[in-house]
């Protein structure tokens, strides 16, 4: 795992920079990313050309999160984690669902970045509180960020000496190379101009700076991830908190690698059904586990862009609106008229729908843009949607609660979700309950119906597979005859 002791410290471009690498030599890798966010990910695949998954502890729970990384480490090959905000920072500013939470629970060994920049001895004094602060640390090496080539040999010399903990290697300040950013977090691949050089100019520079036999040494010490089952320990406790449900993910057997090759289609609850998903720059954060969830109960995934096409999919009978940038797009999705009918059309029929945070953004009848302009949209949520101040309206981690039957959602099942918005909505919806963990606060969001769901939380469906079997079944209910939309 690659982690840091914050945000912003560099550990994408150092996790992008050790997976180009190590695809260099040949190696088969697999990327996983802590946490619930969306976009790592993104640049992860790039890299790997396969999927790279959410280790999320909150929404998939501990043995899914075991079950998920031992499939996903490749049988020859490496799998690398990047971790998520720094290496301590859990709910409620505890270390629950940390990423150290992760490391203990999976075995995982922890590369420390550590900025190098402007300090000397004190870049030990951080890696000695990393490493004190919880036993066992799971650090097992370290690696220096923007760090020059003369400086290097004395911040390794220091802290190796105060830590007695190896420090493989360093990378340079690479302007050339960085990785772009804005409001939710790194721009998307697709927009980074020249990626593919930057991705390979971080990765030549690994290969130069930074000891990858000593890094696949310490992962191959790691031994195997423990079972689903394995009881917990001092430092490997289970998820405080977790709903008890069985079903965290899927339990049918499943390849090394999760992937398409390994999904049953045509078999399940929602055999012949097709679930239109939008993806496209508007459009592009989805969890790959819960795609893929929809596939092992029998859907058939038929994917389109709101921002270009006329319609949607021939024969759909679902409709998965993932989050994404719709607010910088909204110009171009208010001008495609007929994609907008299209939707208005399929939810005025009552197919089944999912639309979350900025698909349910693009369901609204008003958006605001990033510029300030209004535009017209969907017009299935009656009510406008608009920015806030700098500071995002919620973020982090929530338990939604329903106050009656819907479609996914049923009364007494609690089910984990995450918020990260910087638009509001005066049509938010008041269906179900958010309740942050290890706190008081809570407030209504959400429409939830028989035959859909949008709101600002996102929900993962290979987390509690439950929801993806009632969305899978719901769309082949509609597709031989429609269903009543509840009022």
């Amino acid at each position: 795992m690659v982690s840091a002791g914050s945000s912003s410290a560099g550990k994408t471009t150092v996790t992008v920079a050790l997976l180009s690498a190590l695809a260099a030599r040949g190696l088969d890798v697999a990327a996983l990313k802590s946490g619930p966010d969306y976009l790592d990910p993104l640049f992860h695949e790039r890299v790997c050309g396969h999927p790279a998954r959410n280790l999320d502890l909150f929404m998939l729970g501990a043995a899914g999160a075991r079950r998920l990384l031992a499939r996903s480490v490749p049988a020859q090959g490496v799998a690398v984690i990047e971790g998520a905000m720094g290496l301590y920072d859990g709910v409620a500013g505890g270390d629950e669902c940390s990423s150290w939470h992760l490391a203990a629970l999976t075995r995982t060994p922890v590369v420390l970045v550590v900025d190098g920049r402007g300090r000397a001895l004190s870049a030990a004094a951080e890696v000695l509180g990393h490493q004190r602060l919880r036993d066992p640390s799971m650090i097992a090496a370290v690696i220096v960020n923007r760090c020059t080539a003369g400086f290097f040999p004395t911040l390794k010399e220091l802290i190796e000496r105060e830590c007695g903990v190896p420090v493989a290697g360093f990378l340079p300040a690479l302007p050339e190379a960085a990785l772009p950013a804005r409001h939710l977090g790194l721009v998307p691949p697709d927009e980074v101009e020249g990626l593919a050089a930057r991705v390979r100019a971080l990765g030549e520079a690994a290969a130069r700076t930074i000891d990858l036999d000593l890094l696949l040494g310490i992962a191959r010490a790691a031994g195997p991830v423990p079972p689903s089952d394995c009881a917990p320990a001092r430092a490997d406790r289970g998820v405080a908190g977790e709903a008890p449900e069985p079903e965290r993910a899927s339990g049918s057997p499943a390849p090394a690698r999760p992937g398409p090759e390994g999904v049953a289609n045509g078999e399940g609850p929602g055999a012949g059904a097709v679930v239109a998903v939008a993806r496209d720059d508007a459009f592009c954060f989805y969890y790959a586990d819960a795609l893929e969830e929809l596939e092992r109960q029998g859907c058939r995934l038929a994917f389109f862009s709101p921002l270009a096409d006329e319609g949607l999919p021939a024969g759909a009978s679902g409709l998965y609106l993932g989050g994404g940038y719709p607010e910088l797009h909204a110009r171009r999705l208010a001008a495609n008229a007929s994609m907008l009918d299209a939707v208005r059309a399929a939810a005025t029929r009552g197919m089944p729908l999912i639309a979350e945070c900025g698909g349910f953004l693009y369901l609204h009848r008003r958006l605001q843009d990033a510029e300030g302009a209004w535009h017209e949209l969907a017009g299935v949520v009656d009510g406008s949607a608009w920015r806030r101040t700098r500071k995002s309206a919620r973020f982090g981690y929530v338990r939604l609660h329903a106050s009656a039957d819907s479609l996914l959602f049923r009364v007494r099942e609690p089910v984990p979700a995450h918020e990260f918005h910087y638009w509001e909505s005066d049509c938010a919806g008041g269906d179900l309950v958010a309740r942050k963990p290890r706190s008081e606060r809570s407030w209504p969001c959400g429409h939830a119906d028989r035959v859909g769901y949008a709101g600002f939380p996102h929900l993962n469906l290979a987390g509690d597979v439950r929801l993806a079997r009632r969305f899978a079944a719901a769309c082949v209910a509609f597709a031989r005859g429609g269903s009543e939309r509840l009022r």
